[in-house]
Parts: structure tokens; sequence; C-alpha cells
């Protein structure tokens, strides 16, 4: 895989193929040319990653999210962002939370959120 295009996707075993910083680097990349703008271009390229390591691993409520979201208006790119602040608001609970949550638990809650995101909400802020 040579390069990254967030409304194409990638094909999921050629991206599950590379190693994390070169999915990084190619979503890098594919912004500076865009001449998107980021205040940490390599915070928002790692939750692109993470995005779509999970749609490539095919996660069922990732899948269906992002199939929701394009129904809903939004770009493929703005999808990802979409999941992306959920994947986010997600890790900060952890980061935040003082408590020793099981996995399990806490992938039914970042699913659960997942499953509630709407192209609605996500424009409102409200994941």
């Amino acid at each position: 895989m040579e390069a990254y295009n967030p409304e194409r996707g990638p094909e999921p075993e050629s991206w599950l193929e590379l190693d994390e910083q070169e999915r990084i680097l190619l979503i890098e990349t594919w912004h500076r040319v865009a001449r998107i703008r980021l205040p940490n271009l390599t915070a928002h390229a790692a939750l692109h990653v993470i995005v779509e390591n999970q749609i490539a691993l095919d996660l069922e409520p990732v899948v269906r999210a992002m199939d929701r979201l394009r129904k809903q208006g939004l770009t493929r790119h703005d999808a990802i962002h979409a999941i992306g602040s959920v994947v986010a608001e997600h890790l900060f609970g952890i980061l935040k939370a003082d408590q020793d949550d099981h996995a399990a638990a806490s992938q039914a809650r970042y699913y659960a959120a997942v499953e509630r995101l709407t192209a609605v909400s996500w424009r409102r802020g409200e994941q």
C-alpha cells in the first residue's frame, strides 16, 4: 500500500499487513498533501488508524456506525472523525477513571457509544 485516502478507505488485507507506524505515516502524508492543518497531526493520524484498523478487522459496531453515518450524509472522512471522537472520549474516560475496570465492560461501553453515534449527534458534539 503506497497511499491513503480516507474517502476510499484501504483494502483491509493490505492495511493490516502494514505496521502501525507505516499506517500513521500514510495518514499524516495524506493530511499534509491535502493541506489540512491540525494541532497535533500524529495524534489525529493515530485516531484515524484506530478507526481504520477496527473497520479492517470488521468490528461489527464500527462497521455499522460507518454505514449509518455515511447514509446520514457524512463523507467517509468525516465518519472516521465521528467514530474517532468516540474513541478519543472513551480513551479519555479510561485515563481519568480511577477504577479497576474489566476489559469486556470497557469494550461494551465503547461499542454502545459507537452504536448511539449519529451524524447529528457528532455535529452537535454529543458523543
